[in-house]
């Protein structure tokens, strides 16, 4: 259950690493962009936050730590927002008010992660 637990971690890492990697890189560039590492990072944060929510949930008996329901409540849907702006957004020429909508909630879901106890 742990090493299943650390993977799902690593590939949570690695979904955040593909939203947050291109929006850094396009900093200073003229036309910004959502790119495809982009939405699936969003797709992947989702997938593997759910999957990590539930092993926190199953492993309540074990270990006696009750998740915070309010905090996944709350990481979960700035994921899914995250992911639909990148999903509207994707084809668009250039979706400037998006880049910084899903980049500046991508580090309120890292805040948010670190900071709520």
């Amino acid at each position: 259950m742990t090493a299943l637990r650390y993977a799902l971690l690593v590939l949570h890492f690695i979904g955040l690493a593909a939203i947050l990697g291109p929006a850094l890189e396009q900093l200073r560039a003229d036309t910004k962009r959502i790119t495809i590492a982009m939405l699936w990072g969003a797709r992947a944060q989702i997938v593997t936050g759910l999957a990590l929510a539930g092993l926190a949930f199953a492993r309540s008996d074990e270990t006696g730590y009750e998740p915070d329901h309010v905090k996944i409540a709350v990481k979960l849907v700035i994921a899914l927002a995250i992911a639909g702006i990148a999903e509207s957004s994707r084809k668009r020429e250039n979706p400037v008010v998006q880049y910084w909508l899903v980049g500046a909630l991508t580090v309120v879901n890292i805040v948010v992660a670190v900071a709520w106890r």
